[in-house]
């Protein structure tokens, strides 16, 4: 985070990140496939589900993290349709190394599918844990360098927002497209999955600026950034900033040097209506960004704060998500419903957040909507797929 000039993007310093969510069934019943890359299940008896959170963690964020995803789950399991669930819960304290011991603990424990944990390098050491007893972790992190083998990761990657975004902007005519990004690790594998997605797609990388984050950097940045866009011809450009660190001040000083959404069209990496005060951003109004099915969002989140008194987490739908998987897989009465065959099953499910499904190589594939801005409100203009169709959406 880096000062900013206006007294508008100074409030956007405060950033509350809210995402909800509601009920989740399969997309399709279906019998599975004999057993690859997990334990079978007595579908008969409540299944031995373990949940690992940061309880326990210095960091007062990470308590109230754990707290909500373990609502949430809980939340989940009254929903279930003929399937108990025996959740056990397994404090991480937010470290990689209590994770992978509270991983072997659940295997020990009889755990046949681990939920959870929230952190890249929690999940990483959690898979090897229960790797070697052949258990399955569903884990809470977008870091795609920690999926593979037997760890699952639910959180939304860059990749799979990257290619809705270019395929969207292709069919709209938009397909020569400049890349903007800080030099932070973050955003350069923003960078790298928005070139990934334009190369997948057809179109064409017509340029790239990068920058330090800082407020000087991005003030350095806009000139070379607006060259580019001129010189290439660019008909778009597709940022990785989000409004807690330089979208605001780009959306300011771009238009003012004369780049201005939609004449070259704004698309956005992260969600820029967080916070809900970034939709009066002059600067961002016509610009395209991905978000979930809005429909389901708004549905689970009223039923969140009935039950818990206040919004979930943005990471709580995840944990929905999983257990309502691991229901809707078990209902079938298969023994091998939770090997990574049946896991990864094409049909994938409906989510608090829309269709999702898990991929072999452990990332996932997630339906999202593409939104603007206009007169300072959100406005879905492609909505969210409601069923996957063959290899993709």
């Amino acid at each position: 985070m880096f000062a900013v000039l206006s007294t508008a993007r100074k409030s956007l310093a405060k950033i509350t990140a809210v995402v909800s969510i509601m009920t989740l069934a399969a997309c399709d019943p279906s019998m599975f496939p004999a057993p690859s890359g997990g334990p079978s299940i007595n579908t008969d008896k409540p299944i031995p589900v373990a949940l690992l959170v940061p309880y326990n963690s210095a960091q007062a964020a990470d308590n109230g993290l754990a707290k909500s995803i373990e609502n949430a789950a809980r939340l989940a399991m009254a929903d279930l349709d003929g399937v108990t669930i025996d959740l056990r819960v397994y404090p991480t304290a937010g470290q990689a190394e209590q994770a992978s011991a509270a991983a072997s603990r659940a295997v020990k424990e009889g755990a046949k599918i681990i939920l959870g944990p929230v952190y890249g390098g929690s999940a990483k050491l959690a898979g090897i844990a229960a790797g070697n007893a052949g258990v399955n972790v569903l884990s809470f992190s977008n870091n795609t360098d920690v999926a593979g083998g037997n760890v699952f990761i639910l959180g939304a990657t860059f990749d799979n927002t990257a290619d809705r975004l270019v395929r969207y902007a292709a069919q709209k005519g938009k397909r020569r497209i400049v890349v903007v990004n800080a030099q932070s690790p973050a955003e350069n594998a923003g960078a790298a999955a928005i070139k990934g997605a334009i190369a997948r797609n057809g179109s064409t990388v017509a340029g790239e600026q990068s920058f330090e984050l800082s407020q000087q950097g991005v003030v350095q940045a806009i000139a070379p950034i607006a060259s580019t866009v001129r010189s290439t011809g660019a008909d778009a450009v597709f940022f990785t900033s989000g409004n807690d660190g330089a979208m605001p001040l780009l959306a300011q000083m771009l238009p003012e040097a004369g780049i201005k959404s939609p004449d070259v069209q704004y698309v956005g990496l992260q969600r820029w209506n967080f916070p809900t005060s970034a939709v009066s951003l002059p600067g961002l109004q016509d610009s395209w960004f991905a978000i979930p099915d809005q429909r389901l969002v708004q549905n689970f989140s009223s039923r969140y704060a009935a039950a818990y008194g206040q919004a979930p987490h943005a990471l709580a739908g995840l944990a929905y998500d999983g257990i309502a998987a691991i229901g809707a897989l078990a209902k079938s009465g298969d023994s091998n419903a939770l090997t990574a065959q049946a896991l990864t099953r094409g049909s994938g499910f409906v989510g608090v957040n829309g269709i999702f499904r898990l991929k072999s190589d452990g990332t996932n594939e997630r339906g999202l909507s593409v939104a603007t801005i206009q007169n300072n409100q959100v406005i879905e203009i492609d909505p969210a797929p409601r069923a996957f169709g063959g290899a993709g959406l």
